[in-house]
């Protein structure tokens, strides 16, 4: 099926769009965006600067992608961009920034998320893969969320904060430090309550390693017992190595400790890194139809 654009809406001529991507009317399609195989946007959809986006994603009205950074020191011609998976889900009033001239310049968001009303992502971010971003979410500069993670309405994370795997984060939080792979959180400014047990059962993970998750909880949140005597713990029971699950839990938590008020990214602030990006995207050509 052939690519179909609105005569209401303004695509450059040098952007690069897929088959059977449906543009609907009033939007706008910047000159250094590239569109993968069967996206739609809906309408009153903007997509500016360097945005490379894969397949079959869906933009609901009032979506603006690529955007300038909201940072004083971003200079307005400076090639920084956005990357975006396939299979995402981009609901009403979404913002996503483009990145900064800082770490790697873009801002990210990987496959298959769910980012619901009015959601906002910061430059530099990095949205990993099957995570839910609920309405009214908003995201600091240069925070990582990463995979299956959940973030439930009106939170606000604190920039170079990390949402760990499969964590679970209730409504209305305000998120100024790292929150650990696998646990649950709750109350305005938020403390780790229990596991996250049915996020893990639907991802498959192993009831043996949920129950070592739960004690590792146990111990460091109840116990409050150190980094190194919980490893000393798990070590002396498990002489044949770590679950991955366990092992990234721990991991999480010791770069959580030595960063600077409880955010291990934060050690990354002044590192200035190589832009990783082409500014010439290369696609097939399209033929493009204009909807009637």
């Amino acid at each position: 099926m052939p690519t179909s654009i609105s005569p209401l809406s303004q695509v450059h001529p040098s952007a690069r769009l897929g088959r059977n991507v449906q543009v609907g009317p009033f939007c706008l399609i910047g000159p250094h965006v590239k569109l993968g195989d069967d996206c739609v946007l809906d309408s009153h959809v903007t997509v500016i600067g360097h945005c490379r986006i894969g397949n079959r994603n869906r933009f609901l009205p009032n979506v603006v992608i690529g955007g300038e950074p909201q940072d004083k020191s971003y200079r307005a011609d400076a090639p920084t961009g956005v990357s975006i998976g396939d299979d995402n889900m981009f609901r009403e009033g979404v913002t996503v920034n483009r990145g900064a001239e800082k770490e790697d310049h873009w801002t990210h968001v990987g496959s298959r998320n769910l980012l619901m009303s009015n959601a906002h992502i910061a430059h530099n971010c990095r949205v990993d893969n099957d995570t839910m971003i609920v309405n009214g979410v908003l995201l600091g500069g240069h925070v990582h969320v990463q995979d299956r993670a959940i973030i439930s309405g009106n939170t606000v994370v604190h920039h170079f904060t990390t949402i760990g795997t499969l964590a679970f984060v209730s409504g209305g939080c305000r998120i100024v430090r790292d929150m650990p792979p696998f646990m649950l959180a709750g109350s305005g400014t938020p403390q780790v309550r229990t596991i996250n047990i049915v996020g893990m059962r639907r991802a498959g993970i192993e009831e043996d390693t949920i129950r070592l998750i739960k004690r590792a909880h146990r111990l460091i949140f109840r116990e409050f017992k150190r980094h190194a005597e919980v490893q000393s713990i798990f070590a002396q029971e498990l002489p044949n190595g770590f679950p991955p699950e366990l092992q990234k839990l721990l991991t999480e938590l010791e770069l959580s400790a030595h960063g600077a008020s409880g955010r291990g990214r934060e050690a990354f602030r002044n590192i200035p890194m190589k832009p990783a990006f082409e500014t010439t995207v290369e696609a097939p050509p399209v033929t493009i139809r204009k909807a009637a």
